[in-house]
């Protein structure tokens, strides 16, 4: 999807990439700036030196041999090529020899070093030249020769003026187009490099930042469909690794989760609507069969009482939905703390041991020393109450003498309670993945009672004590299993 440049601007990336160029951008011009001064300051000290050396040699001739021979010194350097810059001349400030044909006026006025870079030329240059080569004095006066220059552009040179001790006046400069260029080659390589940096800069933000802005519009076109109702859909992820990836497969995992939970939802309720039709429609049928025609009062307390006992069998199934729900939720406000599952078995089999004589089924428990865990005692018993009463009830159909078994054993850090019996079982897989589902009954005529949520409800538990429950062929028969984490300390 195109984006403007106000729609671009407006995202996070765009403006963290402009607050950086422009941070950047300030930076290297500072930069500049800092790097110029620097080389500029640098190259006047070495100017500096370079004069104080002149003047060392310069005052050294006329200590030796008085103004005489330090005019033929000037005279002999001044013919030498460089950017040096030598200039004697009288008490009036007519230049008598050097190698400065016009001074800027008031140059030679005040000793010491000049204040500022100040123009001259140099003779041979321009039009001042060639006026002097008529004129009938060859050194010209330097408001003079300011005169003849003006409007034209000269060199500039710093310099240190001394008045000689006959109050002749020495000028000793050098000529500042060497650092002048230096500062200019500094300061265009720092902004080529400026410039080059910030187009790369552009050109990575551009490329970079949209394919950036390209995963943005990916994800954002895959939440649309999904808040449209598609939750099937997925969000993209490249295979690059990246922040995005990793953001997407957190959501596509929280999205599966989603619509697992909402794919339980819709089969409970349809479960709901299928399976507690059946007992509420037996409810209406008995009070409609009792109120049609006269019954004894035994007969209408009979009544109520089967619709008591189908309204218990209702309570405790929506009991059962809403205790799985909270479960699977990861929210209970059942508090845990130090368990024995030996103690827990031992408490179920002995209350399950008049149910399961009557029916004529041989119930043992194989429990040896203690097995703690960290959990929720009321909840443990609960599940395996569901799983002994089931083994019970589907042990009777055994060919053989009916027999159901709990047994507790630690292995590889773990604590498996396992209930056993022996009597058809499930034999094909799909079957026992489907058993722990809510309102599945494998049973196909539904002569036991029960509502299908006894595994479920086992299997919520042991999620929520980050266990987990197998349900394992027995030959004959089947095994139940529930897998506990054990405790560090054992």
């Amino acid at each position: 999807m195109a984006l403007s440049v106000p729609a671009i601007m407006k995202t996070t990336a765009a403006r963290l990439s402009a607050l950086y160029f422009l941070l950047f951008a300030l930076c290297a011009v500072l930069l500049v700036f800092y790097m110029t001064s620097l080389s500029a300051s640098m190259l006047t000290g070495q100017t500096q030196d370079t004069i104080n050396d002149e003047i060392i040699g310069l005052a050294r001739a006329y200590k030796k041999g008085g103004l005489p021979l330090l005019v033929r010194v000037v005279e002999n350097r001044s013919r030498q090529p460089g950017a040096n810059l030598y200039l004697i001349a009288d008490t009036n400030g007519q230049i008598l020899t050097g190698n400065v044909q016009a001074l800027e006026p008031g140059v030679i006025d005040t000793e010491g070093w000049t204040t500022e870079p100040f123009s001259y030329k140099r003779f041979g240059e321009g039009e001042l030249d060639r006026l002097r080569s008529g004129a009938s004095d060859p050194t010209p006066s330097p408001s003079d020769d300011a005169a003849q220059t003006e409007g034209e552009k000269g060199h500039n040179a710093i310099a240190l003026v001394l008045r000689l001790p006959n109050q002749m006046i020495l000028l000793v400069g050098r000529d500042l187009g060497e650092p002048e260029r230096f500062r200019a080659v500094i300061r265009r390589a720092l902004m080529l490099a400026l410039g080059m940096m910030g187009l790369g800069g552009l050109l990575i933000w551009f490329f970079v930042g949209r394919a950036a802005l390209k995963r943005i519009d990916s994800v954002s076109e895959a939440s649309r469909r999904i808040m449209g109702g598609d939750l099937s859909g997925r969000l993209p992820v490249t295979g690059a690794g990246d922040e995005f990836d990793r953001l997407s497969e957190n959501l596509n995992s929280m999205l599966a989760r989603i619509a697992t939970l909402n794919e339980g939802l819709k089969q409970v309720s349809d479960n709901i609507a299928h399976d507690l039709k059946t007992p509420l429609t037996r409810l209406r049928n008995r009070a409609e069969a009792t109120l049609a025609g006269k019954h004894k009062p035994a007969d209408y307390r009979q009544a109520l009482e089967g619709t008591i006992t189908e309204s218990d069998q209702l309570i405790k199934t929506f009991n059962a939905i809403l205790m799985i729900s909270r479960l699977e939720a990861g929210y209970s406000s059942e508090h845990t703390n130090r368990v024995d599952l030996a103690a827990a078995v031992r408490d179920v089999v002995e209350l399950y041991e008049p149910v399961a004589e009557e029916a004529g089924v041989s119930l043992e428990a194989e429990v040896n020393g203690a097995f703690l865990v960290d959990g929720n005692r009321e909840l443990i018993g609960q599940a395996l109450s569901n799983i002994v009463d089931n083994a019970i009830k589907y042990s009777t159909d055994s060919t053989s003498k009916p027999a159901v078994r709990v047994m507790l054993e630690r292995t590889h850090g773990e604590i498996r309670l396992c209930v056993a019996d022996n009597g058809q079982g499930i034999p094909d897989d799909a079957d026992r993945a489907r058993a722990t589902e809510r309102f599945v009954r494998l049973e196909k005529s539904r002569s036991q009672p029960g509502s299908g949520l006894g595994l479920s409800l086992a299997k919520a538990v042991m999620t929520f004590h980050y266990g987990r429950l197998d349900l394992l062929p027995g030959n004959p028969g089947l095994s139940v299993v529930m897998s506990f984490p054990a405790r560090e300390d054992h």
